[in-house]
């Protein structure tokens, strides 16, 4: 029988050119102990069959409802034999043994449950993708954040993007993004997968912090690169897309507050709906001049 070391598991959402191009990237590299397994939401019929044709080896499986990023992991996963799971967004390419380098990396550091890869953008630059668990300040300090854009070496920044100063050797952190993030089976199992009520968005977050309250590390390895062509699939339902992050912002936060801490849960609340409102109005302002719906 054949020896699964790592399982590929990647979660598509209608992006079947960004989709092919992945694949297309994986299997350049060695295959034989390495397996991919791709859960396909609101699947596309004639398009699966192509992707089946093209790339025959993988295990393509069609959903015809979209039931959230978090739902298709925990499907490949339940799908998957590989002792590590990669998970890997459709819209990411790699350019070296991405499966084999965090894999090999995890044999030798047995105290460590997820291992991120680092993770260029396509204009070349590093997304920051190892972070601290969110606060008060991941709001307005935050990747995406307008401060962290004009004045990206401000503390607050600084304290939830640790890995700004681009380390060259691997360490730790809190939690890695899950574009490319490889999970320890046992580790993966031992909490339960992924939590189902986040649709999209913080659900990578939430794993790392429940692995982290079971006694596993987490640790950002930037010597193992992919691209990551961002928001591939979240720019098909963009409003939709800013909706499920800013609720899925306060679940994680209802789910990981102290009893007292939850006592403001009200501001938070409030916060996050704000925060909402001005990204929707930016996203109707922009499809506004650019006379699109």
């Amino acid at each position: 029988m054949r020896r699964v070391a790592v399982s590929v598991l990647i979660v598509n959402y209608q992006t079947y050119a960004e989709l092919t191009s992945c694949l297309q990237s994986l299997v350049r590299f060695p295959t034989e102990d390495v397996e991919v397994v791709v859960v396909d939401h609101l699947a596309d019929p004639a398009a699966a069959a192509a992707v089946r044709r093209e790339f025959p080896s993988i295990h393509l499986i069609e959903v015809r409802s979209n039931p959230g990023f978090a739902n298709g992991v925990n499907r490949a996963a339940h799908a998957a034999g590989g002792t590590y799971l990669l998970l890997l967004n459709p819209d990411c390419t790699v350019d070296e043994d991405v499966a084999h380098g965090l894999a090999t990396w995890l044999d030798e550091h047995r105290d460590v449950g997820v291992c991120g890869a680092r993770i260029h953008e396509a204009d070349g630059s590093v997304q920051q993708s190892a972070r601290s668990f969110p606060d008060a300040s991941t709001g307005f300090a935050g990747r995406t954040a307008w401060l962290t854009r004009v004045w990206p070496t401000n503390r607050w920044s600084r304290r939830n993007l640790v890995a700004q100063s681009l380390p060259h050797e691997p360490m730790a952190c809190d939690w890695v993004s899950g574009a490319c993030m490889m999970v320890r089976r046992i580790a993966f199992e031992e909490v339960g997968g992924m939590d189902e009520r986040f649709f999209l968005y913080w659900e990578d977050a939430d794993l790392c912090h429940r692995l982290r309250q079971k006694g596993w590390l987490t640790f950002y390895n930037p010597n193992v690169q992919v691209t990551h062509f961002t928001g591939r699939s979240s720019q098909r339902a963009e409003i939709q897309s800013a909706i499920a992050f800013h609720k899925s912002a306060f679940t994680y936060f209802w789910t990981h507050a102290t009893p007292a801490r939850r006592l403001i849960a009200p501001l938070v609340y409030l916060a996050l709906h704000v925060r909402l409102g001005i990204r929707l109005a930016q996203i109707q302002i922009r499809r506004a001049r650019l006379g699109t719906h």
